[in-house]
This record gives structure tokens, C-alpha cells and sequence, in this order.
């Protein structure tokens, strides 16, 4: 299925954004906010994750003058801090670093530019393909696959979307038996065809499976848009893979 809005549960043992930034304040950015020098691959198949600090501008350009197309927050509509996948950096004419990150807005592949100040950066170790083909998913650590099954995608109708996006939240559900099984991962994808669903703007997850979903084997083309995975397997990303890990839906 599509996701919609209504499953809301929040990942248990994350940190708030107060206690976030608290956090933060003692231990400042991977190499100082104002002398910022980062690698696009910090480690071979590895990449870098900005987790928001404070409220920012996101601009068109890497520029302070650049038009400011929305602002970001700390943390995300679940309540879950708010960690985004960099695409890329640059400096501005005052040495100032930028960031571009990819965000969970239409259209898909929506990134914008904001300045590193306003964000702590990680190293992501972890990535996730989805081959709609073969209709498998692969989890990778810098690069060696870790884990690996079926799936089940969108039905022809109502396509899974392909291109680079990034996980955007890990939600905890309440009962592993219904239907989105025991953990909803919303990424940064959101469906071609339908523009809203069940009250949501059509985002695409991944998640597990329970009661009427089982009626869809793995390995099938089934879903609103949607990847179903076993609950094992789901336990077992949400566990390990952190929120801005890239999921290449190839």
C-alpha cells in the first residue's frame, strides 16, 4: 500500500530534539561548523547524514541570497529528528559550507541547500537497494550485503516509484499483526499516481506485513507502492539502519 497517515507510532529509545541538540552542544560537528571539510565518501560506500540542529532555511542555491524554498526543522511530522541524506557540498564566497539534502516532498528527488551550521553530520555505513524487477531488497554495510529477500511491489497500476531516495522516519507500530506489520519506514518517495492516500500525501514506505498483506506473497506486484518485507527482516533494519540511509529503488 501507499502509507498513508494514520499509523503515527514513534520509534522507541530516539532522542528528542532538545536532548538532540543538548547532545550536540557537547559534542560539536565532524570538524567544526565553521571549517567544515567533508568528502562525499567519507569511506568508500559510506555516506554522510545531517541530522537538523535548528530551524533553517532551505535554499535553491548554496548561497545566503538564493531564494529559501521551505524551512526545516528539527523534527520531522512524527516527531522523530529530523536526519537527511547529503547529496552534495559546496562553499560559498565566504568559505561558508553548504549542504544539499534530499527531502520527503513532491516532486521525488527533492533537494535543497542548507548551511552546515544548522546540522551534525554522521557517517552512514549502510544502503538499501529495491530491484522492482527481480522484486528483492538488499541491505548493504559499506558495501557488502548484509541481507537480502522478496518483496512485494507496487502493482502496475499503482507503480513503486524508482530512483535514489532515503529513509525518512522509523516508526514503531503497535500491533505487529495488522496489516503494516511491526515497523513502518516512510522514505523520501512518494507515488506517481496516486496524490494522496488515506488521508497522506501518497508517500511511499517500507514495511512489514500482517493480516489481509500476507494474502500477497513476497515476490509479487501487489501494492499501492509500497515494499512489503517480512517482519524479521524490518525488525532487523530498524534495529541497525538509521534514518537517512539511501534506498535505491532501481
Amino acid at each position: 500500500m501507499v502509507w498513508g497517515r494514520k499509523a503515527r507510532t514513534l520509534r522507541t529509545g530516539l532522542l528528542g530534539a532538545v536532548a538532540l541538540a543538548a547532545v550536540f552542544a557537547l559534542f560539536p560537528p565532524v570538524g567544526g561548523a565553521a571549517a567544515l571539510k567533508i568528502q562525499l565518501r567519507p569511506r568508500r560506500n559510506a555516506v554522510w547524514v545531517a541530522a537538523i540542529l535548528y530551524k533553517a532555511p532551505a535554499h535553491v542555491a548554496p548561497t545566503r541570497q538564493s531564494r529559501v524554498s521551505l524551512d526545516i526543522r528539527p523534527t520531522t511530522e512524527w516527531g522523530t529528528p529530523n536526519e537527511l541524506l547529503v547529496l552534495d557540498e559546496r562553499k560559498d564566497a565566504r568559505g561558508e559550507t553548504w549542504l544539499r539534502v534530499e527531502f520527503d516532498h513532491r516532486p521525488n528527488g527533492y533537494a535543497r541547500w542548507i548551511e552546515s551550521r544548522f546540522a551534525y553530520l554522521s557517517v552512514d555505513p549502510w544502503s538499501i537497494t529495491v530491484s522492482r524487477a527481480q522484486r528483492t531488497i538488499s541491505v548493504y554495510r559499506y558495501g557488502v550485503r548484509r541481507r537480502w529477500d522478496h518483496v512485494v511491489v507496487g502493482k502496475p497500476s499503482t507503480p513503486t516509484p524508482g530512483g535514489l531516495f532515503a529513509i525518512a522516519s522509523e516508526l514503531l507500530q503497535p500491533s505487529p499483526s495488522e496489516f503494516t506489520g511491526s515497523w513502518i519506514l516512510p522514505i523520501t518517495a512518494h507515488s506517481n499516481v496516486l496524490q494522496e492516500f488515506e488521508g497522506g500525501p501518497g508517500q511511499i514506505a517500507i514495511h512489514g506485513r500482517g493480516g489481509s498483506s500476507f494474502l500477497n506473497p513476497l515476490g509479487t506486484a501487489a501494492s499501492h507502492g509500497c515494499i512489503r518485507i517480512e517482519n524479521w527482516l524490518v525488525d532487523w533494519i530498524a534495529a541497525r539502519v538509521p534514518v537517512g540511509t539511501p534506498v535505491d529503488v532501481l
